[in-house]
């Protein structure tokens, strides 16, 4: 399943950007996923990436589209956000240290501990994209009680 979307560039889209995504893979893999964990997992990832094309990429321009594209394929899920800014050099990127207590510089983090994979492509085509992968794991099996 392949499927895109074309939205603005305002944090007030959040809900449904997450709502997307989130109905879209439960529309394809319905009560194969344990969905609680999944779902918070794959939102806050998501969240993480549209915001910071909202806040930085865009600098809170709403007119300037945001391309979300995603694409599974068994339990392998492939998402794309492509913007149109300067774009972001990973060279200069420094993990914060909790000792620090900075308030930003999170997001690339927080996105490599929840996606199994994270990519970062400069300028493709007049874009940026940004592309998470991760594999849905099989749910526990359920096990039968015996009376």
């Amino acid at each position: 399943m392949k499927t895109e979307l074309h939205i603005p560039s305002d944090l007030k889209f959040l809900t449904i950007v997450e709502r997307w995504l989130l109905d879209c893979l439960e529309l394809e893999l319905g009560d194969s996923v344990e969905w609680p964990r999944q779902s918070n997992r794959l939102r806050l990832a998501l969240v993480e990436a549209y915001s910071n094309v909202v806040r930085h990429a865009h600098r809170e321009q709403s007119q300037i589209p945001v391309l979300l594209r995603l694409e599974l394929k068994n339990r392998d899920i492939a998402l794309e956000i492509w913007d149109h800014g300067t774009g972001y050099d990973l060279a200069t990127y420094l993990p914060p240290s909790p000792e620090d207590r900075q308030e930003g510089g999170y997001g690339w983090l927080i996105m490599n501990r929840l996606m199994d994979k994270v990519e970062y492509r400069l300028q493709v085509n007049g874009q940026n994209c940004l592309k998470l992968e991760t594999s849905l794991p099989e749910p526990p099996a359920k096990v039968a009680s015996g009376d």
